[in-house]
């Protein structure tokens, strides 16, 4: 495989996400564009028992969950990929991409990326920890918006057998949990690495410019090629899927990784495995949330909710009457603008109470959005459309949520 190619060969190019583009060059997956030679030292992960809540019981030794868990860990091989140039997951580049997955039942499912598998005339897989005896998967389904993809292999054609790993409860996640991730950082099969959760709540651009929200932060190294692998509890169960790295204006981890919580993923697996398209209510806002010191400084007419910054032209938001801001204000913030305070009646905190409530729906679905426009409240029905397939196309790319939720 090309992935056997001298790691210095390919370090040179583009770094800050976590897939492998086999052609000299690094596939970006973080909004954090770099360039520049980079030097990797590879470091020995001592085994180390977890510490912290693990859930009702003292936790398993990394030793034991890689041993176990790490045989379910795929090496994914996507072959003819081609990046946008658009996009802010990689220059425009052909070739052979390389990537992580995890399997979660013996029937021959396997999750990663969507943008590890996006655009691939063909996909590999192997669980050989050696990245060898890889097998062809058929793409089963991919949501960019969630940047997560399904595929599915022969599980007669995997030697020894399939061995899914648990899947977890990312809701009950808490800052300071140890977190183990496996995967294939620039081509090294089946790599672990320890950390903690270091963040939640946190927020990523997905493959369609639109915006991934509830993201675990972590501050286990992840590197490019470990895209789509599973990030672990102390009890190796998948609650995350290691997807992103911001890179601090330098190349590779800095120890800032971000991961799809697996509560996320868990809803989409029945459409995606089904082959369906993950259908999308949709807005056309861009907001901001509103706190109290907020609300103080721009004179609001109530101190929570999401004050709307800009609405997409032709979008549901634009024909039922929203309006955006106008004002660039010292703070950054767009003022001037909508603030949408419930819908359907039921109170709005911020923007990412919209964003759920929006998502709670389908397209066709009629909603009643109360705002105030300066100190008048007012409500307007709207009737959501269906999210268009890039953001770049919702002219202007508003959506919503801290720039591209609904």
């Amino acid at each position: 495989m090309t992935t056997k190619r001298s790691v210095s060969n390919i370090l040179a190019g583009v770094v800050g996400g976590l897939v492998v583009l086999v052609i000299g060059a690094i596939l970006i997956s973080t909004n954090v564009i770099d360039t520049g030679d980079t030097k990797t030292v590879v470091r020995q992960v001592e085994p180390t028992q977890p510490t912290g809540d693990t859930t009702g019981s003292e936790g398993r030794s990394v030793r034991d969950i890689y041993a176990q868990e790490g045989r379910g860990v795929a090496f994914i091989t996507s072959n003819g990929v081609t990046s946008d140039s658009n996009s802010p997951f990689g220059l425009p580049q052909q070739g052979t991409a390389t990537g992580s997955g995890f399997a979660i039942n013996k029937d021959g499912y396997i999750v990663t990326n969507a943008h590890v598998v996006e655009g691939a005339d063909s996909v590999e897989v192997s669980f050989d920890e050696t990245g060898g005896d890889s097998i062809p998967a058929e793409v089963k389904g991919v949501d960019t918006s969630a940047d997560i993809a399904v595929l599915k292999v022969n599980p007669d054609d995997v030697k020894g057998g399939i061995k899914p790993i648990p899947l977890g409860d990312s809701s009950n996640l808490q800052v300071g949990d140890p977190v183990i991730a496996i995967g294939n950082p620039f081509g090294y099969t089946r790599t672990v690495t320890t950390g903690i959760v270091s963040g939640l709540q946190r927020k990523i651009q997905a493959p369609n410019g639109f915006t991934i929200g509830h993201v675990v932060q972590t501050d286990a190294s992840i590197n490019p090629g470990n895209s789509g692998g599973p990030l672990l509890d102390a009890n190796g169960r998948v609650i995350g899927i290691n997807s992103q790295i911001a890179t601090g204006g330098g190349q590779g981890s800095v120890g800032i990784g971000f991961a799809i919580p697996i509560n996320t993923a868990k809803k989409l697996f029945p459409d995606l495995k089904a082959g369906e398209t993950i259908q999308r209510a949709y807005l056309g806002v861009q907001m901001q949330g509103v706190t109290k010191q907020l609300a103080s400084d721009l004179n609001l007419a109530a101190d929570h909710g999401a004050l709307v910054v800009d609405v997409t032209p032709n979008s549901p938001a634009d024909k039922a009457g929203l309006r955006g801001g106008k004002t660039q204000t010292s703070q950054g913030v767009v003022a001037g603008g909508d603030l949408i305070v419930a819908i359907d009646g039921k109170d709005m905190r911020n923007e990412d109470s919209v964003a759920a409530a929006i998502a709670a729906h389908r397209p066709g679905d009629k909603i009643d959005v109360e705002f105030y426009r300066g100190n008048a409240k007012k409500t307007v029905t709207v009737e959501l459309t269906k999210r268009p397939a890039n953001a770049d196309s919702s002219s202007g790319g508003s959506g919503g949520g801290g720039g591209l939720l609904p």
